[in-house]
């Protein structure tokens, strides 16, 4: 039974999660824990959710962050899919294009988005949780935490004072965090020396599709196509420029000339001006208190990572909340999401800079070097491929935390599992996230996922909420079988997931509620890797025979 955050009188809260930051981290996070029943306090500084130009690109793994909450179907439609990115020449010629048409995880890898949107989706949809309240106009202005919970001091903007009590704090309160800089968690990296004004325009001037990012030696600019008829540019910043000066009616129009015939036949939305900043916390935990998102790492945008960085910590840090809340995992699981991110965080930073530098290279003759061998590589198929597909983006590949070490060549453990369509008994095609739920799962090809596990096994899964996933090809689902009790059954209609356990000697996979592969093996093995899977878990089922010679945990 879900219960509210209480308010135990006019000016004092109680909660189980206090998530500082209403932007898309905190809102990730407070949704998901919102449907597995936490009782949550979204706080926010602001009046309301920030309208100003943000972040334009969602990647695949956003979106089945997304989905895993019940809201990819309200987000879609503020997106453009398929959407490629091209680095241009001063003279218009394209060295780089990047436009992976690959969907593994069940959705368009690139996607353009107008992110003010996608939060107001993400900000309704708390609407449906009993268990979540937003308080708006809230500065956090002390906090204190113990043994067995924080404490924080707020002040409205009409001076009253609040008091909040909570069993965790998750601080979304973006790269000038007060949590974090009160906690004296270091936050190291740089800023870079140039900033960028970006420009919002109505009515597409241009209207051509995809975003272009033109490595012009006097001044670098990005050209970008976004949904709803909006075009976004983006102009580096000069020396001795200010905000004011380029705003200016005539200094605007001056540098639409770079990239517009009629530069004064506009509709301008807005204009604001950007730092670059590349940084990495410290750490992301201490004790009762978490950060996430832009407090946890900050990075430049030419790679579209930063939003998409902090979705994947509200993915890996809320299913955790959540069992360590309800009491079915000990609170030291969550020490396995700075485990987990902070190595992929750092990678997208690198990757970040150095594609930033691509773009506007340090010294003048790196930019000559740069035309010349690309223009030879574009020539090379497999490198071609290496950039279309976007291979060089470093996909998250856990070693440690919720995975289970083996000695599988290219183990698939620790990454995240593939989202086909399936079909379904009524003969009805979902993708195969729709049959998960925000669950665990255990996916087995072929057989009985339960085959080879003890009964209180079974049962530690089922209180943990384990979805039994059978997958068969999807012509024998008409065929006379074995009703298995507890058993979901699949049919692969496309192939792909026959072709996934082809590729890897196991037919058997424990999936975590971020997709996340927590170990493979076969059946035979099964009971061994379930104990494993609970050990690593920290969980609270673990208990007597249910935890049984857990072995090598990563």
């Amino acid at each position: 039974m879900t219960q509210t955050p209480q308010e135990l009188n006019e000016t004092s809260y109680k909660a189980e999660v206090v998530v500082l930051g209403a932007g898309p981290v905190g809102l990730a996070i407070a949704n998901y824990l919102g449907q597995m029943g936490v009782e949550v306090l979204v706080i926010e500084k602001l009046d309301t959710l920030i309208d100003y130009p943000r972040a334009i690109g969602i990647d695949d793994e956003s979106l089945r962050t997304i989905q895993s909450f019940g809201l990819v179907d309200q987000v879609l439609p503020h997106t453009t899919p398929w959407h490629a990115m091209r680095f241009l020449t001063p003279k218009g010629r394209c060295f780089a294009d990047i436009q992976p048409m690959t969907d593994e995880f069940g959705w368009s890898r690139r996607n353009a988005f107008i992110q003010p949107q996608v939060d107001g989706v993400m900000y309704q949809g708390l609407g449906r949780f009993p268990n979540v309240r937003c308080l708006f106009s809230r500065d956090m202005y002390s906090f204190s935490q113990d043994a067995a919970g924080v404490d924080l001091s707020l002040r409205k903007s009409d001076g009253t004072e609040e008091r909040v009590r909570a069993n965790y704090l998750v601080a979304c309160d973006g790269g000038n965090s007060y949590v974090r800089r009160t906690l004296n968690i270091s936050f190291d990296g740089k800023t870079a020396p140039n900033q960028w004004i970006v420009v919002d325009i109505a009515n597409d001037p241009l209207g051509t599709p995809n975003i272009y990012l033109c490595a012009d030696p006097v001044r670098p600019y990005v050209s970008a196509a976004l949904p709803h008829g909006v075009r976004r540019f983006e102009f580096m910043v000069m020396p001795g420029e200010t905000e004011e000066q380029l705003s200016q009616p005539e200094n605007m129009r001056k540098l639409l000339s770079q990239v517009l015939p009629e530069p004064e036949k506009v509709e301008l939305i807005r204009q604001r001006v950007y730092n670059h900043n590349a940084r990495l916390a410290g750490r992301f935990r201490m004790d009762r208190i978490l950060l996430a998102g832009d407090a946890a790492h900050i990075m430049p945008v030419w790679q579209g990572q930063g939003y998409n960085s902090g979705m994947r910590d509200a993915s890996n840090l809320a299913w955790k909340l959540a069992l360590v809340v309800k009491g079915l995992a000990d609170p030291a699981l969550l020490d396995t999401y700075e485990a987990e991110r902070r190595d992929h965080a750092k990678a997208m930073i690198d990757l970040s800079v150095l594609a930033g530098n691509v773009l506007n290279p340090p010294k003048r003759w790196y930019a000559t070097l740069r035309d010349g061998i690309s223009w030879l590589l574009n020539y090379v198929p497999p490198v071609k491929r290496y950039f279309l597909e976007m291979r060089f983006k470093p996909m998250p590949k856990y070693t440690q935390g919720v995975v289970v070490a083996d000695n599988i060549k290219d183990s698939p453990a620790g990454r995240m599992f593939i989202q086909p369509k399936v079909e379904l008994e009524d003969g009805r095609q979902v993708l195969l996230d729709e049959v998960i739920g925000s669950n665990f799962a255990i996916i087995a090809w072929g057989s009985n996922p339960k085959w080879g596990m003890k009964p209180e096994q079974i049962a530690a899964y089922e209180q943990l909420g384990v979805k039994f996933i059978q997958v068969l090809p999807a012509v024998q689902l008409k065929a006379e079988r074995e009703v298995i009790d507890g058993v979901i059954t699949v049919g692969d209609c496309t192939n792909r997931l026959k072709t996934w356990f082809g590729l890897h000697p196991v037919s058997v996979v424990i999936l975590r509620p971020d997709r996340f592969v927590a170990a493979a093996t076969i059946p035979q093995m099964l009971d061994k890797a379930a104990a494993q899977v609970l050990y690593a878990l920290r969980a609270t089922p673990v208990i007597g025979n249910a935890q049984i010679n857990p072995g090598k945990v990563a």
